[in-house]
């Protein structure tokens, strides 16, 4: 349980990409003309790239 709480606590750097990308969905997106359909896409492949660099990023980490 801890490593789960510290994937999530530790590492400072995917909770403001994820606090970022969520502003810019949420205020920025729907003023450039995407549908709401679309900005949900933009959302989740967004979070979705975060989450994928920082699990390379810690598996990089871990087997040096």
């Amino acid at each position: 349980m801890p490593e789960a709480f510290g994937l999530f606590v530790d590492v400072g750097s995917p909770a403001i990409a994820i606090l970022a990308w969520l502003l810019l969905t949420a205020f920025v997106l729907p003023h450039l003309g995407p549908g709401a359909g679309w900005i949900g896409m933009l959302l989740f492949g967004g979070l979705a790239l975060v989450l994928l660099e920082n699990t390379l990023r810690r598996a990089r980490l871990k087997r040096d």
